[in-house]
């Protein structure tokens, strides 16, 4: 799939010296959506921040669609639409004059018919003639939104977009983000609800300290280090594992009661079957058994985690 977005060793140090970036490498396909996930002060906003042109890298190149972020400024930003993680509106402004000054603000023409879709799209029509500051903090979101795409972006940039806001926005924005991906609109975001990265993203990238450590398409992420596991309730607490079942990937719960098996779900050859005949022959009994799977939050937090 043809790239719009690519990122090449990018590094951005404060005069604090501060590494915010170390050499990040990217490269972002046309119409997926990618979720870039990342506990507090990974960069990930730093990192949409020069994309956008919002703040100088200290080293590295971006180009969004072949024009370089830093010499063919304007070229590139009028192809991104922008919506940050704070509130900031022109707050005495209507909703339709502020949207509508966006899109000139990026030399569109006048395009009323395609404002007022924007707007009804996000349920905004009836606040269209209100004042920003009369609104609630979900309903401004709702504006940034539509003030990120009134000049009709290729990319659009979603930093944390959910966060505080309610279960009715959050549930129309994904609407949202599913219909503009429909249209060949890229979506990046970033994310603490891992959730929605999980049911929304093609891709996940996961940074961690300035470092972007990991970069793949959510299913095969999923099935690489995703896991399942049998967890058995024992009839009789065990004081230790049989030594006949020690070639099985078993954990004993400290008390004895409970059984772990943990496998691969893809692998045709993970023999539960040959497992629970292994039990049954070494006189170990389970009154119940359930399986779990790994979700996208626990191979993010495993990702992270500071090693012990």
């Amino acid at each position: 799939m043809q790239e719009i977005l690519k990122v090449s060793n990018l590094s951005k140090t404060y005069a604090s010296g501060f590494h915010a970036l170390k050499g990040i490498n990217l490269a972002i396909r046309r119409g997926e959506i990618f979720a870039l996930l990342g506990p507090n002060g990974a960069g990930k906003t730093t990192l949409i921040s020069i994309v956008c042109g919002i703040v100088n890298p200290s080293a590295g190149s971006v180009t969004v669609d072949g024009h370089d972020i830093h010499r063919e400024y304007r070229a590139a930003r009028s192809l991104i639409g922008l919506v940050p993680q704070e509130l900031t509106t022109d707050a005495f402004e209507t909703v339709w004059a502020t949207v509508s000054f966006s899109r000139g603000l990026f030399g569109k023409p006048r395009n009323p018919q395609y404002v007022e879709t924007v707007l009804k799209s996000l349920s905004l029509w009836d606040k269209k003639d209100n004042r920003i500051m009369t609104l609630s903090g979900g309903m401004k979101r709702r504006v940034l939104i539509a003030k990120a795409l009134a000049h009709e972006p290729k990319i659009l940039f979603l930093d944390e977009p959910t966060a505080g806001v309610d279960v009715e926005l959050r549930r129309d924005m994904w609407q949202l983000v599913r219909e503009l991906r429909d249209t060949g609109v890229t979506v990046i975001l970033t994310t603490h609800y891992i959730g929605e990265a999980e049911e929304m993203a093609d891709r996940i990238g996961v940074m961690s300290k300035g470092e972007l450590i990991l970069v793949k398409n959510k299913k095969d992420l999923m099935h690489e280090l995703g896991k399942k596991q049998l967890e058995l309730q024992l009839q009789q607490p065990l004081p230790n594992l049989p030594a006949a079942l020690s070639i099985y990937p078993l954990d004993l719960s400290k008390d004895g009661r409970e059984l772990t098996y943990t496998y691969d779900a893809q692998d045709e050859s993970v023999g539960i079957g040959e497992l629970l005949k292994a039990l049954s022959d070494a006189g170990i009994q389970f009154k119940d058994l359930r399986t779990t799977q790994s979700s996208l939050e626990d191979i993010f937090v495993g990702l992270v985690r500071e090693p012990q």
